[in-house]
């Protein structure tokens, strides 16, 4: 019961948040994977401000920039004057979002932490389009296809792993912090876990000691970084190290289902060696 809560009370609030929702005509978002959730909807069309990384789906090459990691373009948008805003809660800055609200913006907060929150946040954003029925089948889409996959790898053997996040410094990420999810689904058992910290910085001692059956990094250099350690890993001697698609794995979109059958191909390579 404990596991399904926090899904229950994002539901409970985008419901409240979409339920008073209009079609909106000018639309902006600050993070890649908002822009394509906004797609994802049938919202695209109405997009008239993206963050700087956003590149896909390609019609988003062609929109205007306001945002990017140095921070949000807040006079821009003021210009802009769109009728709602997709925000990323978890990599925008609180004051400014906090700053834009207090103009009387509309702010949708795009915050995921589930793999079901995609569907769900594509449903509420689709009640901003004016056909609201590409972004509904598009959700139903992604969870018919997410339960699918759920029923394959139910009973999936557990495999232990180490996914690298940056190399300097040596980041990974705990249990519950994006993209746990796409790897728990899988059958994978992050090494870090139990760190109080969501994404944690560790030594090379500390993943040596742990010993993960496999590595993963979203990086094709990452890796580099154990060279001078790969006798010491059974990952490297059983040559259990992958690269992964970081637009699939990083962006919390429909194109994560790739991320989860990339990663369950990986793990299963592990389980029948």
């Amino acid at each position: 019961m404990a596991s399904t809560f926090p899904r229950v009370l994002t539901c409970v609030v985008l419901c409240a948040l979409s339920s008073f929702a209009s079609a909106a005509h000018r639309i902006i978002s600050l993070s890649p994977h908002a822009t394509e959730l906004a797609f994802a909807a049938g919202l695209g069309s109405q997009l008239v401000g993206v963050s700087q990384a956003s590149d896909y789906p390609p019609a988003a090459k062609h929109i205007e920039r306001v945002a990017n990691f140095k921070g949000i373009n807040v006079d821009r948008i003021i210009a802009l004057q769109p009728d709602l805003i997709i925000s990323w809660p978890e990599g925008n800055p609180p004051k400014v979002i906090a700053q834009l609200k207090n103009m009387g913006f509309n702010v949708y907060p795009a915050s995921i932490k589930h793999l079901d929150d995609i569907a769900e946040h594509i449903r509420h954003l689709s009640h901003y389009a004016s056909h609201p029925q590409t972004g509904l089948n598009n959700a139903k889409q992604f969870m018919e296809q997410l339960n699918a996959l759920r029923q394959r790898y139910q009973d999936a053997s557990p495999v232990r792993y180490f996914y690298q996040i940056s190399a300097k410094p040596l980041i990974t990420m705990a249990k519950d912090s994006w993209p746990s999810a796409v790897f728990t689904l899988c059958g994978g058992v992050n090494v870090f876990a139990s760190s109080p910290s969501p994404y944690p910085q560790v030594g090379l001692e500390q993943v040596l000691l742990a010993q993960p059956q496999v590595m993963f990094s979203a990086h094709p250099n990452a890796m580099q970084l154990w060279d001078n350690w790969q006798n010491e890993l059974s990952a490297f001697q059983h040559h259990h190290v992958w690269t992964l698609n970081a637009d699939w794995l990083n962006r919390a979109t429909p194109r994560t289902l790739n991320a989860v059958e990339q990663v369950c191909k990986y793990l299963d390579r592990v389980r029948k060696d």
